[in-house]
């Protein structure tokens, strides 16, 4: 979360939601939410509804009337901060909020300190097919690492959500979005990715510097399974690391502490649209010789 109330941060960051911001927030279908849990893992969510199901009130509140699979629990418990993006990706905009949040009935309260737009870049567009029959929340499954289906999964991902936190500021959630093959495995408990270039707003890069721990949330967009990591994360800031991967600016290595896949976890069914045209060409490298380009993805 950007060091706005000490008077630094970025540009056209404010507590209160404006008009604009109060519409958009009330037609979205798709909000993703990040938290630390009692222990300080951080953990990314979505939920998925109507129309409508995130309303604002006032100026400074957001009421939601569902919660997330695995992260609704922990706000039972009182006020906790949390990190949300509304996403709308058939057109590619979003909108962040950071504040606290609280369970109210069956959903959530959120009190804003941070409401902000971001770019479209790197979204890939998608539309919402609701009404997939047959389709029933599964049980969560936990492991330590990541099985080899997961790792396809990641593989083949165009998409992330990245939540983080830093001591006093509060929580934050992001979007990374590439071709896929973008998020790279190196074994079953590390990952890496690229940062490309975006809003020059460094909240996700600066809460990093401060608290390594993050969580990353991947999303069976067809199916609706969700699959949530939980470690620490590095940015590495050598810029000839970076020049090996296609429009990096810096690459990030996460390590897995925790996996939790929950099959099931999110109504509808996403179709896919097209990719993002700024979306940099991915390098697949050989790793006997990891400076080459063997094949370029496009």
């Amino acid at each position: 979360m950007g060091v706005t109330r000490d008077g630094w941060g970025s540009a056209g960051v404010g507590a209160e939601i404006p008009p604009v911001a109060a519409e958009f927030l009330a037609q979205q279908r798709l909000l993703v939410l990040g938290a630390a849990d009692d222990d300080g893992a951080m953990w990314a969510d979505a939920v998925v509804g109507p129309s409508g199901f995130a309303t604002p009130v006032g100026t400074r509140s957001i009421a939601v009337d569902r919660r997330p699979a695995l992260l609704g629990p922990l706000f039972a418990d009182g006020a906790r901060e949390v990190g949300m993006l509304a996403i709308e990706p058939p057109t590619r905009r979003r909108m962040r909020v950071n504040g606290t949040a609280a369970a109210t009935g069956d959903g959530l309260l959120i009190r804003t300190e941070q409401v902000y737009a971001n770019c479209p870049k790197y979204i890939q567009t998608r539309e919402i097919m609701d009404g997939v029959a047959g389709r029933e929340r599964g049980a969560a499954r936990t492991t330590r690492t990541l099985n080899a289906t997961q790792l396809a999964w990641i593989d083949r991902a165009d998409t992330f959500f990245i939540a983080t936190h830093a001591s006093g500021q509060g929580a934050d959630v992001s979007h990374r979005g590439g071709n896929p093959g973008f998020v790279r495995a190196d074994g079953e408990a590390r990952l890496a990715w690229p940062e490309y270039v975006g809003n020059s707003m460094y909240m996700t890069l600066g809460n990093l510097e401060l608290d390594p721990a993050c969580g990353l949330l991947f999303v069976d967009w067809e199916n609706g399974h969700t699959l949530h990591l939980t470690g620490r994360a590095r940015v590495d800031w050598d810029p000839e690391r970076a020049k090996a991967v296609p429009g990096a600016r810096q690459v990030v290595d996460f390590d897995v502490e925790r996996v939790v896949e929950v099959p099931g976890a999110l109504p509808g069914s996403w179709e896919f649209g097209e990719y993002h045209r700024f979306n940099p060409k991915i390098a697949v490298l050989d790793p006997k010789n990891a400076g080459r380009d063997d094949t370029i993805r496009t």
